[in-house]
C-alpha cells in the first residue's frame, strides 16, 4: 500500500473525518511503474471486462456487441438484446456468475428502448452457451424511458450468495429523480437473481416505493465494487464539474445528489450551497476537479504485491489509470499511471494478476509490472 515507499513518491494533502480539507494532489512519476500492452484491438467503446473461469475475456462494445476472446481470437456472440446506442447508451456492464461452470449464467446492463420513446438501463440475464446467448430476461427496466442520452449508469457486482447489485444514474433529471425513491434513477439496487425483490431490502413493502432500491441520491455511479478486507460495497460516480465521490455504499442510505455536493454545474453557476446535510453520506473522497471515474478495481494481485488493499480508478476525462493509496477507508496518495493512454472505460483485475483496461477508440491493453 505505500507506493511512496515502494516508488520513492511523495503525496501531500490531508483527509478528516467526513470529507478531505481539500483534494490530494495526484502525482506523476518520472518512470511510469507499469507498462501496457495491447491485448484486443478493433473495439470502439469497450465498456465492460469480464473473465470466464477457463481465462477468456468477455467485452462488451457500447455499440451493442458483445464479444469473447480466448488470447487469440475475437469473437462475436449473438443473442445480445437491442440497445439504445446513443449518447452514452449502449451496451454497458457484464458479469459472470461464480457458479459459471454449473450455470453459464452472465448478467449484463444495458439501454433499452422496450417501452419506445427513448429508452432507461435494464438489466439482463442470459445463458452463454456454445458461444451464442440463450435465455435471455430481462431482470429490470427502469421506467420512463426519455430520450436523454446522458446517466444510464452502470455497472453490476454479483455477491456470490444470491444476489445481484447494479447501478443507474440519474438519466439527466437531477432535480427529480436521485432523491425520489418512487422514480428511478440515481439509485444502486439490489435483486435476487432470479429478478425478485429481496424481502431484507431497505424498501421493502413500502408502498410507492420502487422496491429494489439498495441507495439512492447518486448521480451517475459507473464504479461498484465489494472490498472484501472491508466487507464493503463501495462505488465511485461522476459529479458534474467536480465532485466526483468514492463512496461507501450502505443499505438506504442517500448520497445527498444534487441536495449536497462538491462540484458546480458545468457553467459556472452553483448547484448548491451545501456540502453536508444531516441525514446525508459524505463520500470518503472526493475529486476537484473531476477525474470523470468510469470504473473501480480493488487490489489483490501477486504481481502488484505492495499494492494489496488498494484501489484503482480510470479517468475518462483526464485519460489515465489512477492508482489511490489507501490506509483503511482513507485516500492517503494519488499516483497517474499510463498518462495520455486514453479514456479508461474499464478496469479488472485478471486471473494472472495483470490488470486489464478497456480504452475507447483503442480496445484492451494487458498492464504489468515494468521489468
Amino acid at each position: 500500500m505505500r507506493i511512496g515507499v515502494l516508488f520513492g513518491f511523495f503525496f501531500g494533502g490531508i483527509l478528516i473525518s467526513c470529507a478531505q480539507d481539500k483534494p490530494n494532489q495526484v502525482t506523476t512519476p518520472d518512470i511510469d511503474p507499469v507498462v501496457a500492452t495491447p491485448y484486443v484491438t478493433g473495439i470502439e467503446t469497450p465498456w465492460g471486462l469480464a473473465f470466464l473461469p477457463n481465462g477468456d475475456l468477455l467485452i462488451t462494445d457500447r455499440s451493442g456487441v458483445l464479444y469473447r476472446f480466448d488470447g487469440s481470437n475475437k469473437v462475436e456472440i449473438p443473442g445480445v438484446p437491442e440497445v439504445y446506442s446513443r449518447g452514452q447508451g449502449g451496451l454497458l456492464d457484464i458479469a459472470v456468475h461464480p457458479e459459471f461452470k454449473k450455470n453459464s449464467l452472465i448478467f449484463m446492463t444495458l439501454s433499452s428502448p422496450e417501452g419506445g420513446n427513448g429508452a432507461h438501463t435494464a438489466l439482463v440475464r442470459a445463458r452463454l452457451e456454445n458461444n451464442q446467448l440463450v435465455d435471455v430476461k430481462t431482470l429490470y427496466k427502469a421506467t420512463p424511458n426519455t430520450t436523454k442520452g446522458q446517466h444510464f449508469g452502470s455497472r453490476i457486482y454479483l455477491d456470490g450468495k444470491g444476489k445481484v447489485y447494479f447501478s443507474i444514474g440519474e438519466r439527466g433529471e437531477q432535480d427529480i429523480n436521485p432523491q425520489d425513491t418512487s422514480k428511478d434513477g440515481g439509485k444502486i439496487y439490489r435483486l435476487n437473481e432470479d429478478g425478485s425483490i429481496p424481502k431484507d431490502n431497505p424498501l421493502y413493502g413500502v408502498p410507492g416505493a420502487k422496491q429494489a432500491i439498495y441507495s439512492f441520491g447518486h448521480r451517475n455511479p459507473q464504479g461498484l465494487i465489494f472490498h472484501p478486507e472491508r466487507k464493503e460495497l463501495w462505488n465511485t460516480e461522476h459529479g458534474p464539474r467536480g465532485g466526483d465521490e468514492l463512496n461507501i455504499v450502505r443499505k438506504g442510505a442517500n448520497y445527498g445528489w444534487p441536495v449536497i455536493t462538491y462540484g458546480i454545474n458545468y457553467s459556472g453557476t452553483p448547484i448548491t450551497d451545501k456540502t453536508e446535510e444531516v441525514g446525508m453520506e459524505q463520500p470518503i473522497y472526493y475529486w476537484v476537479p473531476s477525474i470523470a471515474p468510469s470504473s473501480l478495481c480493488y487490489i489483490d494481485s501477486p504481481l502488484f504485491p505492495e499494492w494489496k488493499g488498494d484501489l484503482l480508478v480510470g479517468s475518462l476525462s483526464f485519460q489515465y489509470l489512477e492508482y489511490l493509496d489507501m490506509d483503511g477507508d482513507k485516500v492517503v496518495g494519488r499516483l497517474k499511471l499510463l498518462a495520455d493512454i486514453g479514456r479508461v472505460r474499464s478496469v479488472v483485475q485478471g486471473p494472472d494478476g495483470a490488470f486489464y483496461i478497456g480504452v475507447e477508440t483503442k480496445g484492451v491493453f494487458r498492464v504489468t509490472p515494468r521489468p
